[in-house]
């Protein structure tokens, strides 16, 4: 047992180390997938870069780097935040203590392994965010019901009454995605022990399924969790309470109770009963509501301390990937609309969509809560430099803008070329000239994810200074050496 807290009653003493192994992982896992994002955009720059190996093609590198990204590098920091809120936030130590942590640590990088590996020997499912086969999944349920028990196991120990709106998210985020993973993978293999299996629903059944896995794992996995990591990281590096704790029950209730219908949005103007498609995109624009709830519940919590974003870089990535949960939250329900989505479908406006999210609310969150961890995990007594972080974070920002603003442009110009008649009722362009056209918007799509991981390399470096105890000698930004404000509980 090792952590350092000081309640206001007495000593608790917290298992901290499993949550240091996950932060690594989701530092190590961050970079391995912004890397392989890298090369997949620069293949489709330079298709040459696919290298003619069955390994390295686009088909086989997406999967891995959707996964890597979002189940390797957000799945750890999920772990690792919600391992540290819920012991701070109940005053009680984790149930299980370090063995079952480190047993879901280690059992989930395993499941990244399987996965990986199995996606560049062609071993998948071929289904978005679910692409691991039967025997990953398997192993998968395994790690996420320990999961469940250790956080359940936690809440019902603490020794505080009141269960924070964080845990909340948390919990939610945990049981929705048992739920989702168990219906979506209904799997038989097609022999023992056989690497191939095919799911017991077919058809539309089976699309319909998929995509309400496939949006409730972004509504639960990357949505949900990092809400639960707002709630608490943001008041904590303000050092403010929650703008309206009756604001964040609301938004709690409203997201979980509307999220779960949105999935068949996706299945516009394909086979699904049209009814279905309907009551996804009424669900869809409902929820504009409780996401900008959150939203203004986050940003508000800075009233009063504007001047906070002037001096402190780690406070500059929480308001930035909140203003970028917003928008993403904004263009989603937008999208969803019947006539807008006819021209958004399968395009690269999608593209863009995806990553305002990804990259500006789930990696800038994140990545606030490791600068906001690692000193505290380690027992620094600041991180190496806030100037570093300073320079990550404007080199990331520019970075998501060339980014997205490219697949904006390209997307809806894909889109009106697609839809392009004469006046005989003939397309005006072929597939192939709407593919040459978006060349350039790809060159700017690929240097914008250069940014993006030089970016996190700056924060590699910051980080490790900051674990081996350096402390660089600069200007102060405003942010005094605080070892005594070094907060945990």
């Amino acid at each position: 047992m090792d952590g350092h807290t000081q309640s206001a009653t007495a000593p608790v003493a917290y298992y901290d180390k499993a949550i240091r192994y996950f932060t690594l992982a989701s530092v190590f896992w961050g970079i391995a997938g912004f890397t392989v994002g890298l090369v997949i955009a620069l293949q489709l720059v330079w298709p040459q870069l696919n290298l003619g190996l069955e390994y390295t093609t686009f088909g086989r590198l997406r999967p891995l780097h959707t996964s890597a990204v979002i189940f390797a590098f957000g799945g750890s920091i999920l772990f690792a935040s919600s391992f540290y809120v819920v012991q701070r936030t109940c005053r009680a130590p984790l149930f299980g203590g370090d063995g079952l942590s480190m047993f879901v640590f280690w059992g989930y990088q395993l499941v990244i392994l399987m996965a990986g590996t199995g996606y560049l020997m062609g071993i998948t499912q071929g289904k978005e965010y679910a692409e691991p086969e039967w025997y990953v999944d398997l192993w998968l349920t395994i790690v996420w019901v320990a999961y469940l028990i250790l956080y359940m196991g936690t809440l019902i120990r603490r020794k505080e009454p009141h269960i924070y709106v964080a845990n909340w998210f948390y919990l939610a985020f945990i049981v929705t995605i048992a739920m989702l993973h168990l219906i979506n993978n209904m799997a038989l293999p097609v022999d023992f022990p056989s690497t191939k299996s095919y799911v017991v629903w077919s058809g539309v059944q089976d699309a319909l399924i998929q995509w309400w896995y496939g949006h409730n794992a972004v509504g639960f996995f990357l949505t949900a969790g990092f809400l639960g990591m707002m709630y608490y990281f943001v008041p904590k590096q303000i050092n403010r309470p929650v703008y309206s704790y009756r604001l964040s029950i609301v938004h709690f209730w409203a997201l979980i109770f509307l999220y779960i219908w949105a999935g068949p949005h996706h299945l516009h103007y394909t086979a699904l009963p049209d009814w279905a498609q309907t009551l996804g995109m009424v669900f869809s624009v409902i929820l504009w509501m409780p996401s900008w709830g959150g939203m203004i519940n986050g940003i508000m919590t800075l009233s009063g301390a504007w001047d906070k974003l002037r001096t402190d870089p780690i406070i500059r990535f929480m308001i930035v990937s909140l203003s970028f949960y917003g928008m993403s939250t904004f263009e989603g329900p937008l999208m969803a609309i019947k006539e807008v989505n006819a021209l958004s479908h399968y395009t690269d406006w999608t593209i863009g969509h995806v990553h305002s999210g990804a990259l500006g609310w789930v990696a800038m969150i994140s990545f606030a809560c490791i600068y906001y961890l690692v000193p505290r995990l380690w027992n620094r007594t600041r991180l190496y430099s806030i100037r570093l972080v300073n320079t990550h974070f404007w080199i990331c920002t520019i970075g998501i803008v060339f980014y997205i603003s490219a697949m904006w442009v390209s997307g809806i110009m894909q889109g009106l070329m697609w839809r392009a008649y004469d006046s005989q009722g003939y397309l005006v362009y072929s597939f192939a000239e709407t593919v040459e056209q978006m060349h350039p918007y790809y060159m700017i799509r690929a240097f914008g994810g250069f940014l993006f991981l030089l970016g996190a390399l700056v924060m590699v470096y910051n980080l490790w200074r900051t674990i081996r105890g350096d402390l660089r000698d600069e200007a102060p930004m405003g942010i005094p050496d605080t070892r005594p404000k070094l907060q945990t509980a």
